[in-house]
Protein backbone atom coordinates (compact mmCIF):
# COMPACT_ATOMS: atom_id res chain seq x y z
CA UNK A 1 0.00 0.00 0.00
CA UNK A 2 3.13 2.19 0.43
CA UNK A 3 3.99 1.73 -3.06
CA UNK A 4 1.09 2.52 -3.85
CA UNK A 5 1.35 6.03 -2.35
CA UNK A 6 4.28 6.51 -3.90
CA UNK A 7 3.14 5.93 -7.29
CA UNK A 8 0.22 7.88 -6.86
CA UNK A 9 2.17 11.11 -5.21
CA UNK A 10 4.62 10.27 -8.68
CA UNK A 11 1.28 10.32 -10.73
CA UNK A 12 0.26 13.77 -9.40
CA UNK A 13 3.15 15.60 -10.18
CA UNK A 14 3.54 14.70 -13.80
CA UNK A 15 -0.45 15.76 -14.06
CA UNK A 16 0.14 19.02 -11.98
CA UNK A 17 2.80 19.99 -14.28
CA UNK A 18 0.45 19.65 -17.70
CA UNK A 19 -2.40 21.80 -16.01
CA UNK A 20 -2.56 24.89 -18.60
CA UNK A 21 -6.20 26.10 -17.72
CA UNK A 22 -9.12 26.06 -15.11
CA UNK A 23 -10.79 23.47 -16.90
CA UNK A 24 -7.63 21.19 -17.01
CA UNK A 25 -7.13 22.03 -13.53
CA UNK A 26 -10.78 20.66 -12.39
CA UNK A 27 -10.35 17.68 -14.22
CA UNK A 28 -7.06 16.54 -12.21
CA UNK A 29 -9.24 18.07 -9.01
CA UNK A 30 -11.70 15.37 -9.78
CA UNK A 31 -9.02 12.75 -10.65
CA UNK A 32 -7.45 12.67 -7.18
CA UNK A 33 -10.18 13.86 -5.05
CA UNK A 34 -13.36 12.24 -6.63
CA UNK A 35 -15.23 9.89 -4.98
CA UNK A 36 -13.44 6.81 -6.24
CA UNK A 37 -9.82 8.36 -6.91
CA UNK A 38 -7.23 6.29 -5.61
CA UNK A 39 -6.61 7.89 -2.62
CA UNK A 40 -10.09 7.50 -1.38
CA UNK A 41 -9.53 3.85 -2.32
CA UNK A 42 -6.46 3.94 -0.25
CA UNK A 43 -8.31 5.26 2.57
CA UNK A 44 -10.91 2.99 2.86
CA UNK A 45 -8.59 -0.03 3.07
CA UNK A 46 -6.98 1.27 6.26
CA UNK A 47 -9.41 -0.71 8.28
CA UNK A 48 -8.05 -4.24 6.71
CA UNK A 49 -4.24 -2.97 8.28
CA UNK A 50 -2.85 -3.37 11.61
CA UNK A 51 -2.74 -0.79 13.93
CA UNK A 52 0.24 -0.34 13.37
CA UNK A 53 0.46 0.12 9.60
CA UNK A 54 -3.03 1.77 10.05
CA UNK A 55 -1.10 4.45 12.02
CA UNK A 56 1.97 4.67 9.26
CA UNK A 57 0.15 4.51 6.12
CA UNK A 58 -3.09 7.12 7.10
CA UNK A 59 -0.05 9.81 8.23
CA UNK A 60 1.63 9.19 4.46
CA UNK A 61 -1.88 9.39 2.96
CA UNK A 62 -2.85 12.35 4.29
CA UNK A 63 0.57 14.39 4.05
CA UNK A 64 0.06 13.26 0.30
CA UNK A 65 -3.81 14.76 0.03
CA UNK A 66 -2.52 17.74 2.06
CA UNK A 67 0.25 18.34 -0.26
CA UNK A 68 -1.99 18.08 -3.31
CA UNK A 69 -4.51 20.29 -2.16
CA UNK A 70 -1.78 23.16 -1.50
CA UNK A 71 -0.14 22.83 -5.11
CA UNK A 72 -3.94 22.44 -7.06
CA UNK A 73 -4.76 25.38 -5.00
CA UNK A 74 -1.80 27.41 -5.50
CA UNK A 75 -2.03 26.45 -9.45
CA UNK A 76 -5.93 28.10 -9.42
CA UNK A 77 -4.40 31.24 -7.94
CA UNK A 78 -1.79 31.62 -10.43
CA UNK A 79 -4.16 30.53 -13.68
CA UNK A 80 -6.68 33.75 -12.04
CA UNK A 81 -4.32 36.05 -12.19
CA UNK A 82 -2.92 34.92 -16.17
CA UNK A 83 -6.79 35.29 -17.01
CA UNK A 84 -6.89 38.59 -15.20
CA UNK A 85 -4.31 40.05 -16.94
CA UNK A 86 -5.03 38.47 -20.28
CA UNK A 87 -8.33 40.37 -19.62
CA UNK A 88 -6.88 44.01 -18.81
CA UNK A 89 -4.15 43.26 -21.43
CA UNK A 90 -6.95 42.89 -24.10
CA UNK A 91 -9.86 45.33 -22.58
CA UNK A 92 -7.65 48.09 -21.87
CA UNK A 93 -8.81 51.30 -20.24
CA UNK A 94 -7.99 54.60 -21.76
CA UNK A 95 -7.75 57.12 -18.88
CA UNK A 96 -7.64 60.23 -20.89
CA UNK A 97 -10.76 59.53 -22.95
CA UNK A 98 -13.82 62.14 -21.77
CA UNK A 99 -15.95 60.54 -19.19
CA UNK A 100 -19.33 60.76 -18.63
CA UNK A 101 -21.78 62.18 -15.60
CA UNK A 102 -24.01 59.96 -13.93
CA UNK A 103 -27.57 61.52 -13.39
CA UNK A 104 -27.72 62.93 -10.32
CA UNK A 105 -30.96 62.13 -8.44
CA UNK A 106 -33.10 64.86 -7.13
CA UNK A 107 -36.67 65.58 -5.13
CA UNK A 108 -39.79 66.64 -6.66
CA UNK A 109 -40.56 70.06 -6.10
CA UNK A 110 -43.65 68.94 -4.40
CA UNK A 111 -41.56 66.99 -1.78
CA UNK A 112 -39.14 69.35 -1.19
CA UNK A 113 -41.69 71.52 0.51
CA UNK A 114 -43.45 69.06 2.29
CA UNK A 115 -39.80 67.85 3.70
CA UNK A 116 -39.02 71.94 4.47
CA UNK A 117 -42.63 72.00 6.48
CA UNK A 118 -42.10 69.05 8.12
CA UNK A 119 -38.66 69.69 9.61
CA UNK A 120 -40.20 72.90 10.48
CA UNK A 121 -42.70 71.37 12.50
CA UNK A 122 -40.92 68.64 13.71
CA UNK A 123 -38.55 70.82 15.34
CA UNK A 124 -41.75 72.93 17.12
CA UNK A 125 -42.30 69.28 18.66
CA UNK A 126 -45.13 68.25 16.40
CA UNK A 127 -45.92 64.28 15.69
CA UNK A 128 -44.87 63.75 11.89
CA UNK A 129 -48.08 61.31 10.39
CA UNK A 130 -49.03 60.50 6.87
CA UNK A 131 -52.81 59.08 7.30
CA UNK A 132 -55.14 57.32 5.42
CA UNK A 133 -56.18 58.52 1.73
CA UNK A 134 -59.35 56.26 1.67
CA UNK A 135 -61.78 57.70 4.95
CA UNK A 136 -64.86 56.81 5.97
CA UNK A 137 -67.46 59.79 5.62
CA UNK A 138 -67.46 59.51 9.57
CA UNK A 139 -63.57 61.02 10.29
CA UNK A 140 -63.93 62.95 7.06
CA UNK A 141 -66.38 65.07 7.80
CA UNK A 142 -68.96 64.39 10.59
CA UNK A 143 -66.90 64.19 13.51
CA UNK A 144 -65.86 67.58 11.67
CA UNK A 145 -68.80 69.49 12.39
CA UNK A 146 -69.90 68.50 8.72
CA UNK A 147 -72.68 65.94 9.42
CA UNK A 148 -74.91 64.45 6.54
CA UNK A 149 -76.59 67.12 4.39
CA UNK A 150 -74.53 70.24 5.76
CA UNK A 151 -74.63 72.48 2.92
CA UNK A 152 -70.92 73.22 3.88
CA UNK A 153 -70.14 69.83 2.18
CA UNK A 154 -70.65 71.74 -1.06
CA UNK A 155 -66.96 73.25 -0.56
CA UNK A 156 -65.46 69.78 -1.00
CA UNK A 157 -66.88 68.04 -3.99
CA UNK A 158 -65.67 64.58 -3.09
CA UNK A 159 -65.18 61.06 -4.63
CA UNK A 160 -67.21 58.79 -2.84
CA UNK A 161 -66.12 54.86 -3.57
CA UNK A 162 -69.25 53.75 -2.27
CA UNK A 163 -72.11 55.53 0.81
CA UNK A 164 -69.56 55.31 3.56
CA UNK A 165 -66.19 55.39 2.12
CA UNK A 166 -64.82 58.44 -0.16
CA UNK A 167 -61.27 59.52 -1.15
CA UNK A 168 -60.73 62.41 1.70
CA UNK A 169 -61.31 65.56 0.37
CA UNK A 170 -58.50 67.03 3.25
CA UNK A 171 -55.62 65.92 5.26
CA UNK A 172 -58.00 67.15 8.32
CA UNK A 173 -59.24 63.54 8.72
CA UNK A 174 -56.72 62.62 11.06
CA UNK A 175 -57.15 65.15 13.35
CA UNK A 176 -60.60 63.92 13.72
CA UNK A 177 -58.99 60.34 13.90
CA UNK A 178 -56.24 61.67 17.20
CA UNK A 179 -58.84 63.43 18.89
CA UNK A 180 -60.83 60.49 18.96
CA UNK A 181 -57.89 58.74 19.65
CA UNK A 182 -56.95 60.55 22.51
CA UNK A 183 -60.62 60.80 23.68
CA UNK A 184 -60.74 56.86 24.22
CA UNK A 185 -57.35 57.07 25.70
CA UNK A 186 -57.44 59.26 28.47
CA UNK A 187 -58.27 59.20 32.47
CA UNK A 188 -61.30 60.87 34.05
CA UNK A 189 -60.49 65.00 34.78
CA UNK A 190 -57.08 64.26 32.49
CA UNK A 191 -56.70 67.04 30.19
CA UNK A 192 -54.67 65.75 27.18
CA UNK A 193 -51.71 67.77 25.26
CA UNK A 194 -50.48 66.75 21.73
CA UNK A 195 -49.46 68.19 18.66
CA UNK A 196 -49.94 66.60 15.25
CA UNK A 197 -48.99 67.49 11.47
CA UNK A 198 -50.57 65.55 8.76
CA UNK A 199 -49.26 65.16 5.35
CA UNK A 200 -50.32 63.50 2.23
CA UNK A 201 -52.50 63.54 -1.16
CA UNK A 202 -55.95 64.65 -1.03
CA UNK A 203 -58.70 64.49 -3.36
CA UNK A 204 -61.62 66.57 -4.77
CA UNK A 205 -63.78 66.30 -8.04
CA UNK A 206 -62.57 69.69 -9.55
CA UNK A 207 -61.85 70.84 -13.00
CA UNK A 208 -58.13 71.08 -13.68
CA UNK A 209 -57.00 74.30 -14.58
CA UNK A 210 -53.59 76.49 -13.90
CA UNK A 211 -54.64 76.78 -10.26
CA UNK A 212 -56.50 73.95 -9.74
CA UNK A 213 -56.11 70.01 -9.62
CA UNK A 214 -58.70 67.02 -8.86
CA UNK A 215 -55.71 66.07 -6.65
CA UNK A 216 -53.37 67.74 -4.90
CA UNK A 217 -50.85 67.60 -1.75
CA UNK A 218 -51.55 69.07 1.70
CA UNK A 219 -50.42 69.63 4.88
CA UNK A 220 -53.51 69.49 7.93
CA UNK A 221 -52.00 70.48 11.75
CA UNK A 222 -53.56 71.23 15.12
CA UNK A 223 -52.95 71.31 18.88
CA UNK A 224 -55.13 70.52 21.84
CA UNK A 225 -54.32 71.13 25.31
CA UNK A 226 -55.64 73.29 28.70
CA UNK A 227 -54.46 76.61 28.02
CA UNK A 228 -54.01 76.60 23.70
CA UNK A 229 -55.33 80.33 23.00
CA UNK A 230 -55.13 82.49 19.79
CA UNK A 231 -51.87 84.07 20.65
CA UNK A 232 -50.10 80.23 20.35
CA UNK A 233 -51.96 80.13 17.07
CA UNK A 234 -50.34 83.33 15.58
CA UNK A 235 -47.15 82.36 16.96
CA UNK A 236 -47.15 78.82 15.47
CA UNK A 237 -48.61 80.49 11.96
CA UNK A 238 -45.70 83.01 12.21
CA UNK A 239 -42.98 80.76 12.56
CA UNK A 240 -43.92 78.92 10.14
CA UNK A 241 -44.23 81.63 7.58
CA UNK A 242 -40.86 83.09 8.42
CA UNK A 243 -38.96 79.70 7.80
CA UNK A 244 -40.51 79.21 4.46
CA UNK A 245 -40.40 82.82 2.99
CA UNK A 246 -38.32 85.23 4.11
CA UNK A 247 -37.36 86.75 8.59
CA UNK A 248 -38.70 89.88 7.98
CA UNK A 249 -42.40 88.44 6.35
CA UNK A 250 -45.38 89.74 8.46
CA UNK A 251 -48.65 87.58 8.57
CA UNK A 252 -52.03 89.33 8.52
CA UNK A 253 -55.38 87.40 9.83
CA UNK A 254 -58.57 88.04 8.06
CA UNK A 255 -61.60 86.50 9.29
CA UNK A 256 -63.52 83.45 7.70
CA UNK A 257 -65.35 80.50 8.29
CA UNK A 258 -64.52 77.06 8.40
CA UNK A 259 -66.90 74.44 9.69
CA UNK A 260 -64.11 72.53 12.33
CA UNK A 261 -62.67 75.86 13.75
CA UNK A 262 -64.02 78.84 15.48
CA UNK A 263 -62.98 81.68 15.03
CA UNK A 264 -62.09 80.54 11.74
CA UNK A 265 -58.82 83.11 9.85
CA UNK A 266 -57.59 83.24 6.35
CA UNK A 267 -54.15 83.85 6.66
CA UNK A 268 -52.13 86.16 4.36
CA UNK A 269 -48.38 87.14 4.47
CA UNK A 270 -46.36 90.34 3.31
CA UNK A 271 -45.13 89.82 -0.37
CA UNK A 272 -41.94 88.96 0.05
CA UNK A 273 -41.21 90.39 -3.40
CA UNK A 274 -42.69 93.96 -3.20
CA UNK A 275 -42.52 94.47 -0.14
CA UNK A 276 -46.06 96.69 -1.04
CA UNK A 277 -43.28 98.94 -2.53
CA UNK A 278 -44.18 100.87 -5.66
CA UNK A 279 -47.96 99.69 -5.32
CA UNK A 280 -46.86 95.47 -5.27
CA UNK A 281 -46.15 93.38 -8.43
CA UNK A 282 -47.65 90.38 -9.96
CA UNK A 283 -47.22 88.19 -7.30
CA UNK A 284 -49.52 90.51 -5.06
CA UNK A 285 -51.65 91.28 -7.69
CA UNK A 286 -50.46 94.85 -6.51
CA UNK A 287 -51.82 94.20 -2.90
CA UNK A 288 -48.96 94.04 -0.97
CA UNK A 289 -50.26 90.92 0.84
CA UNK A 290 -50.27 87.05 -0.44
CA UNK A 291 -53.00 84.45 0.46
CA UNK A 292 -51.53 81.63 2.21
CA UNK A 293 -53.71 79.18 4.16
CA UNK A 294 -56.51 78.80 6.59
CA UNK A 295 -56.55 78.71 10.48
CA UNK A 296 -58.45 79.35 13.62
CA UNK A 297 -58.88 77.82 17.15
CA UNK A 298 -60.90 74.06 17.04
CA UNK A 299 -64.65 74.59 17.11
CA UNK A 300 -66.08 73.43 20.54
CA UNK A 301 -68.58 71.15 18.35
CA UNK A 302 -65.69 69.38 17.18
CA UNK A 303 -64.22 68.49 20.90
CA UNK A 304 -66.94 66.83 21.72
CA UNK A 305 -68.12 65.16 18.54
CA UNK A 306 -64.70 63.23 19.07
CA UNK A 307 -65.37 62.61 22.84
CA UNK A 308 -63.47 65.44 24.29
CA UNK A 309 -64.23 67.95 26.83
CA UNK A 310 -64.46 71.66 25.48
CA UNK A 311 -64.67 73.28 28.85
CA UNK A 312 -61.27 72.35 29.11
CA UNK A 313 -59.54 71.32 26.47
CA UNK A 314 -58.78 73.85 23.71
CA UNK A 315 -56.70 73.69 20.70
CA UNK A 316 -55.78 75.37 17.28
CA UNK A 317 -55.81 74.29 13.70
CA UNK A 318 -54.27 74.97 10.17
CA UNK A 319 -53.81 73.84 7.04
CA UNK A 320 -51.59 74.58 4.20
CA UNK A 321 -51.66 73.41 0.52
CA UNK A 322 -48.41 72.41 -0.61
CA UNK A 323 -49.10 72.95 -4.67
CA UNK A 324 -49.29 76.76 -3.34
CA UNK A 325 -46.49 77.25 -0.99
CA UNK A 326 -44.23 75.74 -4.10
CA UNK A 327 -46.22 78.26 -6.61
CA UNK A 328 -44.87 80.90 -4.24
CA UNK A 329 -41.78 79.97 -3.86
CA UNK A 330 -40.30 78.93 -7.09
CA UNK A 331 -42.70 81.63 -9.06
CA UNK A 332 -44.23 78.58 -10.95
CA UNK A 333 -47.88 80.34 -12.57
CA UNK A 334 -49.25 76.93 -13.80
CA UNK A 335 -50.12 73.68 -11.24
CA UNK A 336 -50.00 71.35 -14.44
CA UNK A 337 -46.18 72.42 -14.47
CA UNK A 338 -46.11 69.76 -11.04
CA UNK A 339 -47.87 66.76 -12.77
CA UNK A 340 -46.50 66.90 -16.06
CA UNK A 341 -42.91 65.12 -15.41
CA UNK A 342 -41.58 67.52 -17.53
CA UNK A 343 -37.39 66.72 -16.84
CA UNK A 344 -36.17 70.00 -17.82
CA UNK A 345 -38.96 72.05 -15.24
CA UNK A 346 -37.78 69.56 -12.62
CA UNK A 347 -33.88 69.96 -13.19
CA UNK A 348 -34.57 73.50 -12.15
CA UNK A 349 -34.70 72.28 -8.43
CA UNK A 350 -31.71 69.84 -8.45
CA UNK A 351 -29.46 72.00 -6.32
CA UNK A 352 -32.29 73.46 -3.68
CA UNK A 353 -31.90 73.35 -0.43
CA UNK A 354 -28.56 71.79 -0.62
Amino acid sequence: MKNKIQELALAFEHQSQEIKTLTDLEKVRLHFFGKESPLNIILKQLKTLTPEERQKIGQEANQLRNHMTEVLNKKREELNDQEWKEKLAKDKIDFSFPGFALPLGKLHPLNLVMNEIKTIFRELGFLIVEGTEIETDEFNFQKLNLPLGHPARDMQDTFYLDSETVMRTHATNMTARYLTNVADNSHDNEVPTLAVLSAGNVFRRDDDDATHSHQFMQVDGFAIGPKISFANLKWVLQSLCQRLFDQEVKIRLRPSFFPFTEPSVEVDISCFKCRNENHGCEICKQSGWIEILGAGMINEQVMSLNGLNPKTTTGLAFGVGIERIAMLKFGVNNIRAFYENNLKFLEQFRFYGM
